[in-house]
């Protein structure tokens, strides 16, 4: 019987990351000024080491008031961190930083990919 050494794949994918990421999910406070219930982003995990691979290439939806760049990654990261639909992801390689919003996290036992799209006007 021929058993897989998940922690030695583990560390195998893991020398692959390369970039850092910081997980936001939307919280709710308390507006001091105006006493309203208010969705704030607040950091859930910071500069988590990962790994961010294009899936597709960007489609240009180019009008004249704006131009949208949208296309899709994955994040692949560490299976223990909890990642939920909807997540924002902060993420840099090379020293560019970009915005994401997750899709549905997919749990592998060395690691998770996770579905991100970038939503921001260039």
């Amino acid at each position: 019987m021929n058993l897989i050494n998940y922690k030695r794949h583990r560390k195998q994918i893991e020398r692959l990351y390369e970039d850092k990421c910081t997980i936001y999910r939307y919280d709710k406070e308390t507006d001091p000024g105006t006493g309203e219930t208010v969705q704030k982003p607040v950091p859930v995990y910071t500069d988590q080491p990962c790994r961010i691979s294009q899936k597709a290439l960007g489609t240009n939806n180019q009008t004249q008031a704006q131009n949208d760049i949208k296309y899709e990654t994955k994040l692949f990261i560490a299976p223990e961190l909890e990642i939920k639909q909807g997540d924002m992801i902060e993420a840099t390689r090379g020293g560019i930083t970009r915005k994401y919003e997750t899709g549905e996290p997919f749990p592998y036992p060395t690691h998770q990919e996770v579905s991100i799209q970038r939503k921001e006007w260039a």
